[in-house]
């Protein structure tokens, strides 16, 4: 396949991401902090259920289209970032909801194009503290608000 169909199957992928709904899920993935199991499976059988199924599965599709060779990879990381925010998120409590869900491919396709990006360790934690000094940036406004 040729970069022009990557590069279009890449900009199909960014109109999925900007539907109404998936908006909506991507804006509350924001917030969504998991730092346990169950924080996740209290998330996965709430209200948000819906925004969490449909940013995790959208990313492990999107994953495995690049894992299978569908779109370039480099091409594909250098278009996107937000693959990497999802994971630094999911990551920490990956092994355990794969446990708790007895799913142990559960965002195997994900896991393995993150993983393949340089310095994925690294990476992913640098992502956790800007999500940490990002929460606590919110809280103070949220703070100085009600004052």
């Amino acid at each position: 396949m040729g970069k022009h169909e990557d590069a279009d199957l890449i900009l199909k992928l960014y109109d999925l991401r900007r539907e109404p709904v998936m908006r909506e899920a991507r804006n509350w993935f924001f917030t969504f902090n998991p730092t346990t199991v169950a924080e996740y499976m209290e998330t996965m059988m709430g209200p948000q259920s819906g925004y969490l199924r449909m940013v995790i599965s959208y990313w492990d599709m999107a994953a495995s289209l690049v894992n299978n060779g569908a779109i370039d990879e480099k091409m594909f990381n250098e278009a996107n970032g937000e693959h990497l925010f999802v994971s630094a998120k999911i990551e920490p409590v990956l092994e355990d909801v794969r446990k708790a869900w007895n799913a142990p491919d559960m965002l195997k396709n994900f896991e393995a194009l993150v993983r393949r990006t340089p310095d994925s360790e690294k990476t992913l934690a640098e992502i956790r503290e800007r999500i940490k000094m990002i929460q606590a940036m919110m809280a103070e406004r949220a703070q100085a608000a009600t004052a």
